[in-house]
């Protein structure tokens, strides 16, 4: 599919829609807790942390956060998201310092405008050479709350949520 000049020029010189200013609720200072379950028979472990979010020209956010991850010790994220008026998708990426794969994002809000919910793809967590459907899902509690939901695709066709993150805004 080609690009006309129209679209170039759109891209280039793109003012903020309403998909981008619902990611800017996001910017600020946060700290988390999370709980994760990295296996059936495993017992949950918490963790906490921080996160600075900040705007890109009021198009994307970029999230840094450091704290612990069950498992991992301390840990450095970084996430990316963005809204493509093209796909009509939220599209974003996500890197830890504790793994060497670059986690895609593709994504929605749904119809009431207050959870984002965000598609990828990864290694399974099974630990054989295999790649799994994930989803993490957005929603806000209030401004100064957010809540993070991490799912797995499981064999049997049904989603698996195995981590929880609540997210304070800090003051």
């Amino acid at each position: 599919m080609e690009t006309t000049t129209a679209q170039q020029e759109s891209m280039m010189n793109a003012e903020p829609q309403y998909e981008h200013q619902w990611l800017q609720k996001l910017v600020g200072e946060w700290t988390y807790e999370t709980e994760a379950s990295m296996g059936p028979d495993q017992p949950s472990e918490k963790a906490t942390g921080t996160e600075n979010v900040r705007s890109l020209g009021g198009l994307w956010i970029v999230a840094e956060g450091q704290g612990e991850m069950p498992g991992c010790g301390a840990v450095t994220m970084m996430i990316t998201l963005g809204y493509d008026p093209q796909k009509q998708r939220y599209v974003g990426t996500w890197v830890g310092s504790m793994m060497t794969y670059l986690w895609v994002y593709d994504g929605e809000l749904d119809a009431d405008k207050k959870v984002l919910t965000l598609n990828s793809q990864g290694p399974a967590m099974t630990g054989e050479e295999k790649m799994a459907n994930y989803k993490d899902v957005i929603e806000f509690e209030g401004d100064d709350h957010r809540i993070l939901t991490s799912h797995a695709l499981g064999e049997d066709g049904q989603w698996h949520q195995f981590m929880t993150a609540h997210y304070w805004r800090k003051h």
